[in-house]
């Protein structure tokens, strides 16, 4: 591993130094070794997952076709998502040399008005129940990949999560969690069967390791896999009876069980909201950085918050500013403040009026008038969205919105909750294959506590939270019948020369672009391997609206690692920033690097969470 220092336990002037050089130059040891393979590579958010991919790899199939079995895998092992929720995904088309989008995010249902939330006398829509719950997008966007990308059967493709679904050991992660959230959880009947299988014992979930077994699921997926084995008998296309098994869950009776059991609970959703819902098959955002051009999914994610920081951060020498060092921290951070604000006040449901003017916001000139607002001797807690739409030669309709919005709120510690809030649910999926496809995925919602509808196994997306109810905070993002909130999700892609050069993502709501961002800076400009970028410890910012819960920020404050020295931290105490700090900081985030040079892969993993993978 380049740069290794060996060092021994006993000593303690060694670990001063490779702490203090972890902060100066990059870390020089990693807790995970990478990845390596040359035909394929498989990585996401559990083992067994990884091993769901590589069985599909090992059986012929290719980078899509894998992560559509990863994907599967993960819902039914309730890895902080579940099958009711909604996925997102890059895809490079090695035949064509062109990125693909997948927008597989659910809708708000008839009836979600802002009025009907405000006589319930609420602010934001709930955070959890069947009232928290979009239309399921997940199961449509596994099923459009596969169909349009993929090579294989659904039938083989969901074999390993049927398998699961018979019956797997669950992970302490997990069982730890329903455990955790078991009162919610019981005021549900049908989660409460399926997650509380020990019911008044002083341990009401599964223990770690226990098989746990879900019927109701195995039926729904069997249903799937019969609608595309049928419609192959009948002489359909491979493609053809695919979309037999999207329709039986979005228009037959697993759409009439999924309703009933949703409305049953108090949930909005009706027939006519699945049966209307589509995926998109969309052309990403993309902006190029220092001669790479990094790929973005459209501003119904936050994933243009990271471009806009990328061209913000290119008027800026980081290298010479050193890895870590106040100064760097520094700039970032407020180049990420005020990507965010423009995030929290401009982005929303593209295919819904107004239009977000997602050109002004990307806009080279416009990034370099918002760099000019960065002061380097203190934060900014008052930084707040820009005016896009002179970069466009239009006139902002929301100008009267701009003067007021965001005021700044006194800081409040960071508590545990709302830490947990910040980055809820969501895992992340990378593959990629000797042909060429690679593909990342951000996959979410249904995280426990998961409300289930009714007899099919599915929990619902609990993603309604993220929308307002009031145009002051964005007028972009108000809650209205079949539109699509503004989701936190957002996979990552780099290509350098036309070629693929990484493929990355990670969990953990609106930190994903702060660290993905940091995570790509780890590489591009201080020239670390994918596993050391993975690992190495991040920033955190909590300035922007949380995109979950009451939407709280916390102006000024910054989570360091641990490990953070002494002066870096003293410096930026007196630039205004309030500090905690946390001893995992680094993701988790997922990776692949393309070896150009060597025509082999480097898979990369934080090391923390149970993400890991398998390669080739």
């Amino acid at each position: 591993m380049r740069g290794r220092l060996f060092f021994t336990a006993i000593s303690l002037l060694a670990g001063t130094l490779l702490a203090a050089q972890s902060f100066n130059t990059f870390p020089v040891t990693t807790q995970k070794p990478p990845l390596h393979g040359r035909h394929w590579m498989a990585i996401t958010g559990k083992p067994l997952a990884a091993t769901a991919g590589s069985m599909i790899f090992i059986k012929g199939g290719n980078a899509v076709d894998a992560a559509c079995a990863m994907l599967a895998a993960t819902c039914t092992m309730w890895d902080v998502l579940s099958w009711g929720g909604e996925t997102q995904a890059l895809i490079y088309n090695p035949k064509t040399g062109q990125v693909i989008g997948i927008n597989a995010l659910g809708v708000a249902p008839t009836g979600a008005t802002p009025e009907f939330f405000r006589e319930k006398g609420m602010k934001y829509p709930p955070q959890y129940g069947a009232l928290a719950a979009v239309t399921p997008g997940t199961p449509g966007g596994l099923l459009v990949m596969l169909a349009e990308y993929g090579t294989m059967s659904l039938k083989e493709v969901l074999a390993p999560a049927m398998q699961m679904a018979e019956g797997y050991p669950m992970e302490a992660q997990t069982a730890n969690a329903i455990e955790r959230e078991k009162e919610l959880i019981r005021q549900w009947p049908y989660s409460a069967e399926v997650f509380l299988t020990h019911p008044g014992e002083k341990r009401e979930a599964p223990y770690p390791g226990e098989i746990f077994a879900q019927r109701n699921l195995l039926v729904t997926l069997q249903k799937l896999v019969d609608a595309e084995q049928d419609a192959l008998k009948a002489g359909k296309s491979r493609n053809d009876a695919i979309y037999a098994a999207y329709n039986r869950f979005y228009r037959g009776d697993i759409a009439e069980e999924f309703v009933r059991g949703c409305r049953e609970q108090g949930g909005l959703i009706t027939r006519e909201d699945l049966a209307n819902w589509q995926v998109k098959i969309e052309t990403p955002l993309s902006v190029n950085y220092r001669g790479i051009d990094v790929y973005k999914l459209q501003q119904w994610t936050q994933g243009p918050v990271m471009l806009q920081a990328l061209n913000i951060l290119e008027n800026f020498d980081l290298k010479s500013m050193g890895y870590n060092s106040a100064r760097y921290t520094h700039t970032v951070y407020q180049a990420l403040n005020l990507a965010f604000a423009d995030r929290d006040f401009y982005y929303g449901d593209p295919y819904f009026p107004p239009e977000e003017p997602v050109r002004g916001l990307l806009s080279k000139d416009y990034a370099r008038e918002r760099s000019k607002l960065i002061r380097f001797d203190r934060n900014d807690p008052g930084a707040g969205p820009g005016d896009p739409y002179p970069f466009e030669g239009k006139t902002n309709p929301f100008r009267h919105l701009l003067d007021s919005w965001g005021a700044a709120e006194p800081y409040t510690p960071v508590s545990d909750q709302y830490y947990r809030d910040f980055t809820a649910g969501t895992t992340s999926i990378e593959a990629d294959d000797e042909e060429g496809w690679v593909v990342s995925v951000t996959p979410s919602g249904g995280w426990i506590p998961a409300c289930i509808a009714g007899k099919t196994g599915v929990g619902m997306s609990q993603r309604m939270q993220s929308f307002v109810l009031d145009e002051r905070e964005n007028p972009f993002n108000v809650v209205a019948p079949g539109k699509r909130p503004r989701v936190t999700l957002t996979p990552s892609m780099a290509l350098k020369d036309g070629k693929p050069y990484l493929s990355f993502a990670k969990q953990a709501g609106d930190e994903q672009d702060q660290l993905l961002l940091q995570f790509f800076l780890n590489m591009v400009e201080f020239d670390m391997t994918v596993q050391e970028a993975c690992e190495s410890p991040g920033f955190i910012t909590n300035q922007m609206f949380s995109s979950f819960g009451d939407h709280e920020k916390k102006p000024g404050s910054l989570i360091l690692n641990d490990l953070t020295p002494p002066w870096v931290r003293k410096e930026l105490g007196m630039m205004g920033y309030s500090l905690s700090f946390r001893p995992r900081t680094s993701g988790p985030v997922n990776a692949i690097y393309f070896d150009r040079k060597n025509s082999s892969f480097w898979g990369g993993s934080s090391n923390h969470g149970e993400d890991y993978g398998i390669g080739w």
